[in-house]
């Protein structure tokens, strides 16, 4: 794959791309599915989930966990049964919850945008901790509008974007899981990051949907590459047996919203490396 090619059309808007299992795994949030394309170009469907956001990471021991997030519901997968609860969010958040990201010792984090998305903006997101035994605690507070999320492979820094404050902001994990505010990761001026996915060699592609691109960045926010869309772009990740494959969801916007708009939702390839 050396020019951008369509790996994947018509879906409603695609979220959440995750490489996984040799698979791209995605969420197709008009549809409410979550979808894996494999390297032949086929999709299969994996699951359906209750309401979006929907966001997914795997656990240490392979189960896939899930957020509903309309429902302010963790969903775990279980053998034979599908998806089952295991947290609810709402004690902490009434309001829409978004991303998701496991760390490497087992502990899950989730992000909530904190406010109506309907009315006027507030910088009251929240990030959420749900430990292995299932208890619930709110470990972050007065983001604006938190969005794509990463753990750090050595599990001690987490990073999350914020979509109304065009920036990414880091906290250090601690060892019971709880997170110290670092500062900021970068500052993306002029940009609303989304989705976002660790470069291989210590950068951040993010997505960004009014900006129809994806961008490859430094901590420090100094630009590495810059790759221009048709359309918004909602979630990024890097993958392919070498690492050196950028996927990318892409929809027009805000049509992808309107049930009965076209599906112009997309899933794009690119070898970058």
């Amino acid at each position: 794959m050396v020019e951008m090619t369509t790996l994947a059309s018509g879906l409603g808007m695609g979220e959440s791309a995750r490489w996984h299992g040799n698979e791209l795994w995605f969420a197709d949030w008009m549809a409410g599915t979550i979808s894996a394309l494999d390297g032949n170009g086929h999709v299969r469907r994996v699951t359906a989930v209750p309401s979006f956001p929907i966001s997914f990471d795997w656990l240490p021991d392979g189960r896939m966990i899930v957020v509903s997030g309309a429902d302010g519901t963790v969903l775990l997968e279980v053998p034979h049964a599908g998806l089952v609860p295991v947290a609810d969010l709402r004690g902490i958040s009434d309001f829409p919850w978004n991303e998701i990201a496991v760390h490497p010792a087992g502990n899950t984090y989730v992000n909530g945008i904190g406010y109506d998305y309907s009315g006027e903006m507030q910088d009251t997101g929240v990030i959420a901790l749900i430990r292995q035994d299932g208890s619930v605690q709110k470990v972050a507070d007065g983001l604006a509008f938190p969005n794509g999320m990463l753990v750090s492979g050595d599990g001690a820094t987490l990073v999350v974007a914020e979509s109304n404050a065009g920036r990414l902001t880091s906290f250090r994990i601690r060892e019971d899981g709880g997170l110290d505010p670092e500062g900021v990761w970068a500052e993306l001026e002029g940009s609303a990051p989304d989705g976002i996915c660790w470069d291989g060699s210590g950068g951040i592609w993010f997505a960004e949907v009014p900006g129809e691109r994806c961008v490859r960045i430094r901590q420090g926010g100094e630009v590495l590459e810059t790759v221009q869309l048709e359309h918004g772009c909602f979630s990024c990740a890097a993958g392919g047996d070498d690492g050196g494959l950028l996927f990318m969801m892409t929809a027009q916007w805000p049509e992808a919203m309107d049930p009965g708009a076209d599906h112009t939702g997309r899933v794009m390839g690119l070898r970058v490396k």
